[in-house]
């Protein structure tokens, strides 16, 4: 369905189109979750809020450089994989799915300490939906770039640092630069500056 919807609307306006719904279909997840009735499942353990900010921060940071640098999974960018100089640069290296992982995270990282009913459908279902974005996002890919597709593939992992460990490409530290770690940083603190407007509780330890 996809394919034939790319076609006729063109890539761009149907990218717009995507976003535009995804967007609308969050929000009522959102305020569906704001109206859900509290039904205990399972009880957080203590100290459970420490671990949460550390996991936020890793997703806050996958989610900015990841958003922030061109790379072969990436919207808009899908060709960079065709580049001869380097088609995964920065933090693509780590992993090919930053932006879904820091999604992923983000979504345990709310489960850790939330467990409610209507909370561990919300962020389980975003958790199983990152993950098989991954897998689609790679099948997209390899159906749009054929063999090209295959030398990224050998030189990045979707499960972090699997390619770095394995020797199959080195760590791109220029590709990442400071900047979009400092955009990391800054995003995890204006969530955790408007948590309280946005979820009606701190998002700090108390």
């Amino acid at each position: 369905m996809r394919d034939p919807l790319v076609r006729w609307l063109g890539t761009q306006r149907f990218t717009s189109l995507y976003s535009l719904a995804a967007a609308v279909a969050l929000g009522w997840l959102a305020y569906a979750y704001s109206r859900a009735p509290f039904v205990p499942v399972w009880t957080p353990p203590a100290g459970m809020a420490w671990l949460t900010i550390l996991v936020n921060v890793l997703a806050c940071l996958l989610v900015a450089i990841g958003a922030t640098t061109p790379g072969p999974t990436s919207v808009g960018s899908e060709r960079r994989a065709l580049s001869p100089e380097d088609p995964a640069p920065g933090i693509y290296r780590v992993t090919r799915h930053p932006v879904m992982w820091g999604v992923a995270l983000w979504a345990l990282a709310h489960l850790l300490v939330n467990g409610d009913g209507a909370s561990m459908m919300l962020f389980g279902g975003l958790i199983v939906l990152a993950l098989g974005g991954m897998a689609h996002i790679d099948q997209k890919r390899a159906r749009l770039l054929g063999a090209a597709w295959g030398p990224v593939q050998l030189t990045t992992s979707a499960i972090p640092f699997r390619a770095l460990l394995s020797g199959r490409t080195r760590m791109d530290w220029a590709g990442i630069g400071i900047w979009r770690p400092l955009g990391g940083v800054a995003l995890f603190l204006a969530l955790t500056a408007a948590h309280p407007w946005l979820a009606g509780v701190t998002a700090l330890p108390q």
